[in-house]
């Protein structure tokens, strides 16, 4: 079976975070892996309160993973401090990852920020350089980039700068009011735009953990770059469509609903 780690923070609602990612891992068929970047205090509202993991524990959790069970692929998210983000990188170079996917996770779908400015320097110079692909959404590709995106074009001229500074694979998600979730990838085979259609669904807290971690999974699972973000693309289509309906403000989709068999069934009398 092949194995997926992601290395983020988690969501006490489990809407996106640690919890999105191992959900979605094991939906999109790999076995899911987990370092703690931090504790969130969250729901669908927003986060209330943050408590990060000291570098040393994350330190120690990244190497108990990579010392047993090899990922096949490592998708990273919200890392909110420089440090960690120094660690992460050390460690994972050290032990030769493969298939690291950056979701460079600033800002939550409630508005919430979620790492500094310190934060983000440390990601540019040392995370996006050892990184095979990088999945900003607008405002986040604004800030690799540091150019203002107001259409299509912008994105494609986003995705090229953010390519030559880090030599990373590109995927600029256009989500954010620039297209009907259209979204552009810039690798090494090429341009290639990925068209969707917006779902009508107010519920999309954890979208982007999500997408990345789908595209984790399909990379462990030996896919080529194009088909593991198009595989991606259906399966979070797909999970939006279901019109899951949890919580007060932005609710979570549902990770699972492709999940079958007795032990996913509704609660019955035996």
């Amino acid at each position: 079976m092949k194995t997926a780690l992601t290395i983020a923070g988690s969501d006490s609602c489990g809407g996106a975070g640690i919890q999105a990612d191992i959900k979605t891992m094991i939906t999109n068929g790999v076995y899911a892996m987990s370092a703690v970047t931090a504790l969130t205090a969250q729901n669908t509202t927003g986060v209330t309160s943050i408590m990060e993991a000291t570098p040393k524990f994350l330190e120690e959790q990244i190497d108990a993973v990579f010392t047993d069970i090899v990922p096949d692929a490592t998708k990273i998210g919200m890392v909110s401090s420089g440090s960690l983000i120094e660690v992460i990188a050390e460690r994972l170079s050290f032990y030769g990852a493969k298939n690291i996917i950056a979701d460079p996770v600033m800002v939550s779908t409630s508005g919430s920020r979620l790492i500094n400015e310190e934060a983000i320097s440390v990601l540019k110079e040392k995370l996006l350089p050892i990184a095979y692909l990088v999945t900003p959404n607008i405002p986040e590709a604004e800030i690799l980039s540091e150019t203002k995106i107001h259409n299509k074009n912008d994105m494609v001229m986003a995705a090229d700068i953010i390519n030559r500074k880090y030599g990373c694979n590109v995927l600029v998600k256009g989500g954010h009011s620039i297209s009907d979730a259209d979204d552009f990838l810039l690798s090494e085979k090429g341009q290639q735009w990925f068209y969707g259609k917006r779902i009508n669904n107010p519920n999309t807290h954890g979208t982007g953990c999500t997408l990345s971690s789908a595209i984790a999974a399909n990379l462990a699972k030996g896919m080529e770059i194009e088909d593991a973000v198009r595989m991606a693309k259906e399966y979070i289509s797909d999970a939006l469509a279901c019109m899951l309906n949890l919580g007060k403000g932005s609710g979570p989709m549902n990770h699972g609903f492709n999940v079958s068999g007795k032990y996913a069934q509704e609660g019955t009398s035996i």
